[in-house]
């Protein structure tokens, strides 16, 4: 029988808001460089996936933990406003999993994943996923830490939605266009989507997947487990 999947509550006023102050995000960079240093003292390699509500970031993860769990021990830290949804279906596929449940806030900070971290047996974890919130705006400018950061689009949402947010793909090491399977229907061209996620920025990592028919899940897999060693 699983056990009750832990969930780190943000409570008012502890979360970065971006409209607020410099301050705080200057606050937010130097907790991510502390958490990088605490990942990096236990040789944990920390990837933060971002992507839109309904681009398939989860059952994506949940792929890459089936095919990398049975090499590496994996924890997955899953930021959403409520419930533990996402989390437990990960969970299910051989991850420890923490939600961290940020209210009305759009985005995880690194204080939130601070102290999630605290939670964790740092020692026996080789690879640390964060799903951070459904948002293409408000997580690409709160670093939290992670070695790389990975953006999920996909062909559903439309040809326009990497060059309507570029910024947050300025950000990113990889970018992944998920649902392939549909491109037809959607009349939407992953080639070119690749294109301008290479335009804004130069030297991205970019993959194309169907999480749910498991097309190059594995070769993503295999990317990530390339960082590992």
């Amino acid at each position: 029988m699983q056990r009750k999947t832990k969930i780190i509550e943000s409570i008012d006023g502890e979360i970065f808001d971006i409209e607020l102050s410099e301050d705080l995000l200057k606050k937010n960079k130097e907790i991510a460089r502390e958490n990088k240093k605490l990942l990096e003292k236990h040789n944990i390699l920390g990837i933060d996936i971002m992507g839109a509500i309904g681009a398939g970031k989860t059952t994506l993860i949940t792929k890459i933990v089936s095919i990398l769990s049975k090499k590496y021990k994996i924890a997955v830290l899953c930021g959403d406003l409520t419930t533990t949804l996402d989390a437990d279906i990960i969970k299910s596929a051989g991850a420890e999993v923490i939600q961290i449940n940020t209210g009305k806030e759009c985005h995880l900070d690194a204080n939130l994943v601070r102290k999630a971290l605290k939670e964790l047996s740092l020692n026996k974890i080789d690879l640390l996923i964060i799903e951070n919130v459904g948002n293409l705006i408000c997580p690409g400018e709160f670093v939290l830490g992670t070695h790389k950061r990975m953006v999920v689009v996909s062909v559903t949402e439309g040809p326009f939605m990497v060059v309507k947010h570029p910024y947050i793909f300025m950000e990113a090491d990889v970018g992944v266009i998920n649902k392939i399977e549909l491109k037809d229907v959607m009349d939407v061209e992953p080639k070119k989507l690749q294109s301008a996620m290479k335009k804004i920025k130069p030297g991205i990592k970019v993959f194309e997947t169907s999480a749910r028919k498991n097309i190059g899940v594995e070769i993503l897999a295999t990317f990530i487990s390339k960082l590992l060693k």
